[in-house]
């Protein structure tokens, strides 16, 4: 099967490669064969899609991507916006504040990018962001959305990247983009059962810290664009996330506070010095082995279940305390904002009892019983891709050619 001439230009070609490059890449020219014999499907097979995208090395190349991003969101590339009218920012009650944060996204773009080049992509990102929230006067706009909108505009270009924006927002963001922070925080409170699903002693020691979920907001409603720095990471997670259940971010999250369990046990036990170690996220992460222990977690413990801890430890905290602390978020609109979040109290003796006779008590990552295999391997990637094809099924019926 021939490939599309732009993929293979995205891949390596060089006739000097060692052995275990050339069979590096012989899998990858495997899989972009396999990723076009899915969209050359009729209809598309966007299941097959959504397996290519979580399964190790995500969708490979950003001409790759353009084909696939769109399949995943149910965009029909045929029927793309028009150039924005001139009275677009005129108009628009939120213009000034997406100026500021456009301005201050220069690590965004790629180092070394004319700066020419780099402000017509600005004033591009701008019309995207505008565009979007003109549309859909049910959405508000957040400090931190700039990051992901300009992800996809560097990959996909300006008027294919409005489509895509504006299906993300009315669905995988719309919880980030109500006038509160209500839904966010509700989406935060899953990281602390994850996490103590999975090592409860560290999970203990950050509750002792009272450190909170602060540290991951700027995770969360970035999809990691905003603190990331190479942008081959970003876009291998957006592939990821593009592919899974809109709250396959909250599961990464965890699997990085997860992966750095000797970093936080090793800190003093107090909120400044856990949320100060949290809050810089390494960029040397192994993604890939991340990524599939985020869609192992979310096979063994999906959200129907742990929203019931959700409520539970909602129920435990002090309401007063937690909601003022994210009104205070909500009002300052910084990402990184250190918010300390009060407890009130621990579990009764005879609760914490049944937990630890229900739950194993382990120090590592519990393995999934479904065999050992990960999602590279695909058990628990076809479950991961049942779930984000279970999602809101009206969105995912109508599957553009």
């Amino acid at each position: 099967m021939a490939l599309p001439r732009a993929w293979g230009d995205g891949l390596l070609t060089s006739s000097s490669l060692n052995g275990d490059e050339r069979a590096g890449y012989a899998k990858k020219k495997r899989k972009a064969a396999e990723i076009h014999q899915a969209l050359s499907s009729d209809p598309t097979d966007v299941a097959a899609l959504r397996r290519m995208a979580i399964s190790e090395g995500g969708l490979l190349t950003d001409d790759i991507r353009r084909e696939v991003w769109p399949k995943l969101l149910n965009v029909n590339i045929h029927d793309l916006p028009p150039p924005p009218a001139k009275e677009l920012r005129e108009d628009s009650k939120d213009y000034q504040q997406v100026l500021l944060d456009v301005r201050r996204s220069l690590r965004r773009f790629p180092p070394g990018m004319p700066s020419e080049q780099r402000e017509g992509l600005q004033e591009e990102l701008i019309d995207i962001i505008l565009y979007v929230l003109e549309r859909n006067p049910q959405l508000h706009y957040y400090q931190g959305y700039h990051d992901i909108v300009v992800t996809f505009l560097l990959v996909v270009g300006e008027r294919l990247a409005t489509s895509l924006v504006e299906k993300l927002s009315t669905h995988h963001l719309r919880d980030f983009m109500d006038p509160t922070m209500d839904n966010t925080k509700h989406i935060l409170n899953y990281l602390m059962p994850i996490i103590d699903q999975v090592n409860p002693e560290l999970h203990d020691f950050m509750q002792s810290a009272e450190v909170g979920t602060i540290f991951a907001l700027s995770w969360l409603i970035t999809w990691f664009g905003h603190v990331l720095s190479d942008f081959r990471h970003v876009v291998r997670l957006y592939d990821f996330f593009l592919a899974c259940h809109p709250l396959m971010p909250i599961y990464f999250a965890a699997v990085i506070v997860l992966h750095r369990e000797q970093e936080v046990l090793d800190c003093e036990c107090d909120m400044a010095s856990v949320h100060h170690l949290l809050s810089q996220i390494p960029q040397d992460l192994p993604y890939e082995i991340l990524i599939s222990r985020a869609g192992d977690l979310f096979v063994q413990f999906p959200p129907s279940e742990l929203a019931r801890e959700v409520a539970q430890q909602q129920a435990e905290r002090t309401a007063a305390s937690t909601f003022k602390d994210f009104e205070l978020a909500s009002a300052q609109q910084r990402p990184d904002m250190v918010l300390r979040q009060r407890f009130r109290g621990f579990l009764q003796p005879e609760d914490r009892t049944k937990n630890i006779l229900t739950k194993p008590r382990t120090n590592r990552f519990v393995k999934l019983a479904v065999m050992g295999l990960t999602v590279a391997l695909g058990a628990a990637a076809l479950a991961v891709v049942k779930s984000a094809l279970e999602w809101a099924p009206k969105f995912q019926l109508q599957l553009f050619p």
